[in-house]
């Protein structure tokens, strides 16, 4: 896998969607949707989110919808997805494993 600043080959794309099937390609960044009972919980998941974020100081843009919660990761600085995107998915992923829509 590249440095964290080169922005993925179109195999490791293609690699990384068959590694993380719960996230998926649309529109240049790795996107993941849950759907929560409600809109306390789905804040109380872009909290959660956001404690992860800023210790890996790297923030995924959120887009909250009542009670459905889309997280998009993108290294808008190297002008695509990166290793530190890949790393970030995981990361959300082990914390949020069974909340996926």
């Amino acid at each position: 896998m590249p440095s964290s600043e080169q922005t993925l080959s179109e195999q490791e794309l293609h690699d990384l969607t068959d590694a993380l099937p719960e996230w998926a390609l649309e529109d240049g960044r790795l996107v993941r949707a849950w759907t929560l009972p409600n809109f306390v919980d789905a804040i109380a998941l872009v909290n959660r989110v956001a404690q992860l974020a800023e210790e890996a100081q790297h923030h995924p843009d959120i887009d909250i919808r009542y009670n459905r919660v889309k997280l998009a990761l993108v290294s808008h600085d190297a002008g695509g997805i990166t290793a530190r995107d890949v790393q970030m998915a995981r990361r959300i992923g082990a914390s949020f494993p069974t909340a996926a829509a």
